[in-house]
């Protein structure tokens, strides 16, 4: 099977990347299931990327059902050491407007009914998460994003709720008062899965609306959202292209170490069974 160090997750109204060459589809198998679809494995100006549709072609996969565990561990299984998050967000900022794009730096975990860590069950770990997107591959996510003409805010505050309901009002001017600045459904827990897996995470976030706070524009609908949305898919996949040309080969983040000394769990008290389907992930940290 071939593999790529680089996997892009397409979210709302990015369900496949043109000008993939050599295509292979695969469908790994993972302990937790089957991904959100087929894994679309190419080339893309002769880099090699993993690309998969977050909610699934068709958008059948709602936030909360999105097989966040068996996407992670899918891409990690065909040798993905970076991934490109494309978000749908809403802008909770006067001055970061519909159609303006966002690579976050911090994170608040608003979600009440997903599982977030690939442990449990016998293996306990505690990794750090202070910085919960890669800073090498938000700095060149914004570079290229710089370079594509798009109006793009380096650094922010992504509120990740629950949904598939957008927010009431009254959550929405919260949201404010703690000076973040974007919402959002979807960043976990990929964040924290792709922190466990040892993957180099950061998000592409596209404003779609002001959410609901906004006094003068209209109240967030699909309709609103989508329409946005379309009009930076084309130059979220310029991005995708540039950034992934300048991804370097090597990883000095603390992000392709961060299980080494996560795992508190004695080694002789680790399920047998369990070190067998996680072997991907810890494995390395075992010794024989």
């Amino acid at each position: 099977m071939t593999e790529a160090r680089i996997g892009i997750i397409g979210g709302t109204g990015l369900y496949d990347i043109e000008g993939l060459t050599g295509i292979e589809e695969v469908n790994p198998d993972t302990p937790f299931g089957e991904p959100s679809d087929t894994i679309m494995l190419g080339e893309l100006g002769g880099v090699p990327l993993a690309f998969l549709p977050r909610h699934g072609h068709g958008h059948h996969h709602s936030p909360t059902e999105i097989p966040v565990r068996a996407n992670i561990f899918a891409l990690k299984s065909l040798g993905v050491e970076w991934i490109i998050s494309v978000s749908a967000v809403g802008s909770l900022k006067e001055d970061i407007h519909p159609v303006d794009l966002v690579i976050p730096d911090q994170i608040i975990d608003r979600t009440k009914s997903r599982v977030n860590t690939f442990f449990g069950g016998g293996l306990v770990t505690h990794l750090s998460f202070a910085d919960p997107f890669c800073p090498i591959l938000s700095g060149i996510l914004h570079q290229a994003a710089s370079e594509s003409g798009a109006t793009v805010h380096m650094d922010g505050t992504y509120i990740c709720m629950e949904g598939p309901l957008f927010s009431t009002r009254a959550e929405s001017n919260l949201y404010r008062s703690w000076g973040a600045d974007i919402i959002g459904m979807t960043a976990l827990p990929e964040a924290k899965l792709a922190r466990e897996a040892e993957i180099c995470y950061a998000t592409l976030a596209c404003v779609a609306d002001y959410d609901t706070w906004h006094e003068t524009e209209e109240t967030v609908t699909i309709d609103i959202a989508i329409a946005n949305l379309l009009k930076n898919v084309e130059t979220a996949k310029e991005i995708v292209s540039t950034a992934a040309h300048r991804i370097p080969e090597t990883r000095e983040c603390e992000c392709a170490t961060a299980l080494e000394r996560g795992i508190i769990t004695a080694r002789r008290l680790i399920p047998d069974q369990m070190k067998q389907d996680l072997d991907l992930l810890i494995g390395k940290y075992l010794g024989d």
